[in-house]
């Protein structure tokens, strides 16, 4: 996968409040998604679309036990969201100078 395509998933997880208001939830430790869905106001539909884009992007991990479903924060994926972040927002000062204006 592009990484740009990997980065634009992960900023997609992040553009939702309710997607943030999860992470907000998960900042505690692993919950399972019934415990997530009833302080969220989420349908169970609702939370599982979301959990797929959280998923997906890196900064949520997912584990079955039975028939719920648990999740997590990642490190990993924690780590690579912020290293892409600053990588995409830090000035490139070896960058060739604007070919029009020399700027």
């Amino acid at each position: 996968m592009d990484s740009y395509e990997q980065d634009a998933k992960i900023f997609k997880a992040l553009c939702d409040p309710r997607r943030l208001a999860i992470l907000e939830q998960l900042r505690s430790g692993e919950k399972c998604a019934c415990k997530l869905q009833e302080p969220l106001a989420l349908t169970q539909s609702g939370l599982s679309y979301h959990m797929k884009i959280l998923c997906e992007s890196g900064l949520v991990l997912a584990r079955q036990e039975g028939k719920w479903t648990h999740y997590r924060l990642s490190a990993d994926g924690q780590a690579r969201a912020v290293q892409r972040l600053l990588a995409l927002t830090t000035p490139n000062a070896e960058a060739p100078a604007c070919g029009c204006c020399g700027q």
